[in-house]
């Protein structure tokens, strides 16, 4: 951080939450930092959306290694020495990481199934050729925001979809769970009794180990075997697990992103601070850590005033 000059701007994943510390330390180098994770889900960002990029190369990575991991066959083969079944994939999660580790499994042969709290990811897991898995009462029905993601669904609708699922799972021979939901824990979907109801030989592969993990025993960075040899797979940043592709698509990002902060006529930097691209991203300016989001409690909008909405939305992850 002492390298990096008063007013500099900075751009980077940022990942703020919980960061609150650093956050004040970056903002007292002077500098502007944008966090590319918080651009806002619009038409014209679709192209900046580096959580998009990043997330489908995680999904279909995490059948890839789910493949290696099994040591079996996806599709169903029919020979002369006997009929191999083709492979149970069950996804947690139908956000871009799920959607494209759905295609990818099917496209390796396997039978595929997949559940999300989110109604509109039904017809969206269909058109993939998966079969859908979810507990659709009331609240299933009222669990998406404007904005496309998902709510945090009550711990009533969670046990409900947890007692459905288990049994599934059981069935299953690989489980890949995606939920992620900004700034709070990753939700556990997957709990160590219907870890040890699954089939040996069977496995789970976390995507989101890193922000405390869905399946209950996974240990980030490791794969672990299960007493009934279910492997939990728990790789860190598995996007950067196919790093070149992963870097091409954040360049792009981060280019896009840029292209909007410089005049072009003059091929200078003209930062448009009342852009909403930029307004959504901001978190620290002239000093301070200036997003409603993550403002210090001191400089916090007064009581009278509104205060920033908190965080609830599903990750597209």
């Amino acid at each position: 951080l002492k390298g990096i000059n008063p007013g500099a701007l900075v751009i980077a994943i940022a990942d703020p939450h919980g960061h609150e510390a650093a956050l004040t330390e970056i903002a007292g180098t002077g500098a502007s930092l944008f966090a590319m994770e918080l651009m806002p889900r619009i038409t014209r960002a679709q192209v900046m959306d580096v959580l998009s990029s990043q997330a489908n190369l995680a999904g279909y990575r995490a059948v890839i290694d789910a493949s290696a991991e099994f040591g079996r066959a996806f599709p169903m083969m029919m020979t002369a020495a006997g009929t191999v079944p083709a492979a149970r994939v069950f996804v947690m999660g139908a956000g871009v990481a799920g959607l494209q580790a759905i295609a990818t499994a099917r496209r390796l042969g396997a039978v595929v199934s997949a559940t999300d709290v989110r109604p509109a990811a039904k017809e969206q897991v269909e058109s993939l050729g998966a079969k859908f898995i979810a507990v659709e009462d009331e609240e299933f029905k009222q669990a998406e925001t404007s904005g496309g993601y998902a709510k945090a669904m009550s711990a009533e609708y969670q046990a409900k979809q947890a007692a459905l699922t288990a049994a599934h799972i059981a069935k299953q021979d690989i489980v890949i769970t995606t939920a992620l939901i900004p700034g709070r824990p990753a939700p556990k979907l997957v709990s160590a009794d219907t870890v040890a109801a699954m089939k040996p030989g069977s496995v789970l592969i976390d995507l989101a180990v890193e922000r405390g993990g869905n399946v209950e025993g996974a240990v980030p960075g490791e794969v672990a075997t299960t007493a009934n040899g279910v492997k939990i797979v728990g790789h860190l940043n598995v996007p950067g697990r196919l790093a070149a592709t992963a870097s091409q698509l954040y360049a792009k990002n981060l280019y896009a992103f840029v292209e909007t902060l410089v005049d072009k006529a003059t091929k200078t930097l003209a930062v448009k601070w009342d852009d909403e691209l930029v307004k959504a991203t901001l978190l620290t300016k002239d000093g301070a850590v200036v997003h409603p989001g993550f403002r210090p409690a001191e400089t916090a909008p007064a009581s009278d005033a509104p205060a920033p909405a908190p965080a609830t939305d599903a990750s597209a992850a």
